[in-house]
């Protein structure tokens, strides 16, 4: 008996962990995340005849397409989009509440990701003083090296500072941005002391200038653009000082400094970080190790480009068509040196845009611009007449107002009482304006995944102002000095298009409304890890 015991676990063992081998949940080798700075979810569809068949077409044919995925919060702006991605959550929790805001401790406007305690790395400039100082919340990419004790890589690259650096979250690998002073991708010593060799290989070739000595022609003749309005409009930026707007467009009138800054308002601005992008998937061996890597691209030039000449012009059309074929040599690179099959890709956008408001105009819809000024200038005149001082106002930014609390202690105004006073006021003084809450109105509640109350999800108790105003339909916070803007609680600013592809990825189409907060939460169930600390979002797709 007890010799047939032991031939059993000698012949039986072998069997017995090769069963245990099989059951290891498997994993995608690399997460590829891609955000489009601008884009409207209408532009997959808007532009699709012009497409070719292996960028936004094949993502949205062979995976799955949630066509109404929407943003949950206000404000629709770069840094909050991609923050909110990133941490399945909106500001009320993750702190990035706009590009630039108010801090009411420092009494300064701070940009969302400056950092004074670093320095740059690839640059003699300030662009790079930049970290996630101000990230409250950790990121899917974050859970994913807390998940492999930091075994995972993770790189994140984008033109813009704050579009590589908040998807990154406290503890990337890397992080790298496009450096308009020199025409280089420089980072910060946050994450290292000197660039890799590649990435100086790569700088030495200077092909931000190169770019630019060429000029930005169509792709197709003028006659294919049907779908945006004609190549001249009133409303359009010069942005390249040639005296017109319309195609080709010239770079020769610029400075060679003007030419590294403006390249990111060109086509090159997508197709440089394209080529950085190709470029670090090779020399960083993303995808080849044991553990599951993240590339986090996020391409800019289209939101440049959105402002200056707006969401109907020829301009922006040509970009994505462009755009398009980056798209497809991605993938083309994905598959050759990680594998078809081999790994998840999302693209999603930060944030669209509204129509412009002269365009409209001229169409009969009710659409316009509101000066900032026009809030500020009106509520000091109330105040000074109403409380005898036009000091209570600390500062308005960002739609919204920051009251002085050393004033009203000082004159002995109850907040609640002058919050209120001055909604009154404006209520009577602008129709342009649609909501406003208070800071009483808003602290009683907590943000959450389906809130219709966008001003609430976008609110932060310890660093947002004290009212929050939100615009008619159509109409923007905006001088005139862009064709457009964004930012707001409609839809044609929030509703942006959503993506998966590759690993374990079903095909379908799916119309249910569904938020960018669940990006970050269908990420953290793929890949069976954590989902962010303050993630609301939940999984979109059912794994295999």
């Amino acid at each position: 008996m007890k010799k047939l015991a032991i031939l059993l676990f000698v012949f039986l063992t072998p069997v017995f962990f090769i069963s245990n081998a099989q059951t290891i949940t498997p994993k995608p080798k690399l997460v590829v995340g891609i955000v489009i700075d601008q884009m409207r979810y209408d532009y997959l569809y808007r532009f699709e005849d012009l497409y070719g068949e292996n960028g936004f077409k094949k993502l949205m044919n062979e995976g799955s397409n949630f066509t109404f995925a929407h943003y949950n919060y206000v404000p629709t702006y770069t840094g909050p989009g991609h923050t909110s991605i990133y941490t399945g959550t909106t500001p009320y929790f993750h702190g990035i509440i706009a590009n630039d805001f108010y801090d009411r401790q420092l009494k300064k406007v701070v940009y969302c990701t400056s950092d004074n305690t670093v320095s740059t790395v690839g640059g003699t400039d300030k662009n790079g003083e930049e970290s996630p100082k101000r990230l409250l919340a950790t990121t899917i990419t974050d859970q994913l090296k807390l998940a492999t004790n930091g075994k995972s890589k993770v790189i994140t690259i984008s033109i813009k500072d704050r579009a590589s650096i908040l998807p990154g979250g406290h503890m990337p690998n890397a992080a790298y941005w496009y450096d308009p002073a020199n025409g280089n991708f420089i980072t910060s010593t946050f994450y290292m002391k000197k660039l890799p060799e590649w990435v100086n290989e790569f700088n030495n070739r200077k092909l931000a200038m190169k770019y630019m000595s060429t000029e930005w022609e169509l792709t197709y003749p003028l006659a294919k653009y049907v779908n945006t309005r004609p190549d001249k409009e009133p409303f359009e930026e010069d942005v390249f000082k040639e005296g017109k707007t319309v195609f080709p467009h010239s770079f020769k009138n610029l400075s060679e400094e003007q030419k590294l800054d403006d390249i990111r308002a060109t086509p090159y601005g997508d197709q440089i970080l394209a080529d950085f992008v190709g470029t670090a998937i090779k020399n960083e061996n993303l995808g080849k190790g044991k553990y599951t890597d993240f590339l986090a691209v996020s391409f800019s030039s289209t939101d440049y480009i959105g402002h200056d000449y707006g969401p109907n012009s020829v301009e922006l059309e040509d970009t994505y068509i462009k755009l398009d074929k980056n798209i497809a040599d991605l993938i083309n690179e994905l598959d050759k040196t990680v594998g078809k099959g081999n790994y998840v890709m999302f693209l999603t956008a930060d944030h669209a845009v509204a129509d412009n408001p002269e365009y409209l105009e001229q169409r009969n819809v009710n659409a316009g611009r509101f000066s900032p000024s026009n809030v500020k200038k009106a509520v000091n005149e109330f105040c000074k007449e109403t409380f005898g001082t036009d000091e209570i106002v600390e500062n308005f930014s960002n739609k919204q107002i920051f009251l002085n609390y050393n004033v009203l202690h000082n004159l002995k105004l109850d907040a609640f009482n002058v919050e209120h006073r001055i909604v009154q006021h404006l209520r009577h003084a602008f129709p342009e304006i649609a909501q406003m809450y208070t800071r009483a109105d808003l602290e009683n509640w907590t943000a959450y995944r389906t809130s219709p109350n966008l001003i609430l999800n976008g609110f932060n108790p310890a660093l947002s102002g004290d009212i929050m105003i939100e615009l008619q339909p159509a109409y923007l916070f905006s001088g005139g000095k862009e064709a457009t803007t964004h930012g707001s609680i409609y839809n044609y600013d929030t509703h942006v298009p959503l993506l998966f592809y590759g690993w374990h990825i079903p095909k379908q189409t799916i119309n249910k409304p569904v938020y960018t907060v669940d990006i970050a939460a269908t990420i953290a169930d793929l890949l069976k890890i954590q989902e962010p600390n303050a993630c609301m979002g939940i999984p979109l797709i059912k794994g295999k």
